[in-house]
């Protein structure tokens, strides 16, 4: 891919230094990650196969690791993140690496799994493409991804609060992937078979200050290029807050923060796998088992 086809949206060193930061508390602050690398392993398993040699690609601090452990006769799991004190907290065979220029070899893994990691990487297309080289064929990638109805309720009160006080916005959470373009972008990675379905998660918190708390710990804050470079306004951040809590509390005065998560899972081609039929090879039409009249395209349908 030509690198003027790369369309930039994300500062990746800010990433890194946010999970950088982030990697000594984070037991404390990943229950997301927890629940989701559960999730992708209760996936794995409806998968009638072993998967001896495994990449997990953004490890953080090893979440999916410890979800796999015991299963699908996984041997070896090499763990790899883009910052180096995530990768060295997953412990056991790890490695820092960019999810856009992965330091691994075709065909070196028969499955590689991705834990809410994705939704950072700029060139996901080309990350993607990447990430099916480095699958032997028939080999499996399955991962998930924050969505973008994520933070929906955050990014409003941010918004008006902004606007009331400056008399405009700028971009305080960083921007996600709508499930609408993730089929798409597997197909266009070369994938065989591509599946994306989404899921959302509503979590609780006290106040939208221990939300964006929890947001840092995480290592999840704003790391947009567009961002706003000086710090946030303290009354914004108060107004911000008190709009949440009207707007998006429960009745026993917790608010509630949205997570959608995009599940994509696809298989590097092998000659094996089931292929589509060629146009016309059908044995049956369409419009007898609907019981109706076939008619050629473009021809009125009578009222």
């Amino acid at each position: 891919m030509d690198d003027s086809d790369i369309m930039n949206v994300f500062d990746r060193a800010m990433v890194r230094r946010h999970r950088d930061r982030a990697a000594a508390g984070f037991a404390g602050y990943g229950f997301l990650f927890e629940e989701i690398a559960e999730r992708l392993a209760d996936r794995l398993d409806d998968v009638v196969r072993d998967f001896p040699t495994a990449l997990d690609l953004g490890c953080h601090t090893g979440e999916v690791g410890r979800a796999l452990r015991g299963r699908k006769g996984i041997e070896r799991l090499v763990q790899c993140d883009l910052s180096p004190a995530m990768a060295a907290a997953a412990g056991g065979l790890s490695v820092a690496g960019d999810e856009e220029l992965l330091p691994f070899a075709d065909a070196s893994f028969d499955l590689a799994i991705s834990n809410l990691s994705l939704h950072w990487v700029n060139d996901l297309p080309g990350a993607l493409l990447q990430l099916r080289r480095a699958l032997k064929p028939d080999g499996l990638f399955i991962g998930a991804m924050l969505g973008g109805d994520t933070l929906f309720e955050l990014r409003r009160c941010l918004m008006e609060a902004e606007l009331d006080l400056t008399g405009g916005v700028s971009a305080r959470i960083s921007p996600f992937a709508e499930v609408r373009d993730a089929g798409g972008l597997l197909q266009r990675a070369g994938f065989s078979l591509p599946v994306v379905d989404s899921d959302t998660l509503t979590v609780t918190y006290e106040s939208a200050f221990k939300l964006m708390a929890d947001l840092r710990g995480m290592g999840e804050t704003n790391a947009g290029l567009n961002r706003r470079r000086q710090p946030t306004p303290r009354a914004l951040l108060i107004d911000a807050a008190r709009r949440y809590g009207e707007l998006f509390s429960e009745p026993d005065g917790r608010v509630t923060a949205t997570f959608q998560v995009l599940y994509l899972a696809g298989w590097s081609p092998h000659e094996s796998q089931q292929k589509p039929m060629r146009p016309g090879s059908a044995q049956a039409r369409l419009a007898d088992a609907l019981k109706t009249e076939e008619r050629p395209a473009g021809d009125k349908a009578e009222p």
